[in-house]
């Protein structure tokens, strides 16, 4: 099982690899099967390959990016981060924090990850 400093270090690596807006480099973050909900309401993008498609329709629909993990909580394999995301979309700039939840295996790549954020969590401006 990783160590809370591990996890730590794995976090700080996705937040790197989402701002990087590579959607490639976001999606070897998490094993073949693995399943991630952004938000946690939608129904999950199962597998590597969806992830990134995921992260690419993600990427083409904004401008711009700013991921933040705020906060980061382990416990065990997994991790709750506050996070938040300043970005511009159409020439608009808009926020979004809430918390997203990760499931960590022993090799060190995410097998769950969802994120919890509703319309109350979006402020624009």
């Amino acid at each position: 099982m990783p160590t809370p400093d591990e996890i730590r270090t794995l976090i700080a690596g996705y937040v790197a690899a989402i701002n990087s807006r590579t959607p490639e480099a976001i999606a070897a973050r998490f094993t073949e099967d693995a399943r991630q909900a952004d938000p946690a309401s939608n129904p999950p993008n199962i597998g590597r390959e969806a992830i990134e498609g995921f992260f690419r329709n993600s990427i083409a629909g904004s401008d711009s990016w700013t991921f933040t993990a705020e906060r980061i909580h382990t416990c065990a394999s997994t991790a709750a981060i506050d996070f938040r995301i300043d970005l511009v979309a159409g020439g608009s700039p808009m926020s979004i924090s809430g918390i997203e939840v990760f499931e960590v295996n022993d090799d060190g790549l995410f097998t769950s990850v969802n994120a919890y954020w509703d319309e109350s969590d979006l402020s624009f401006g």
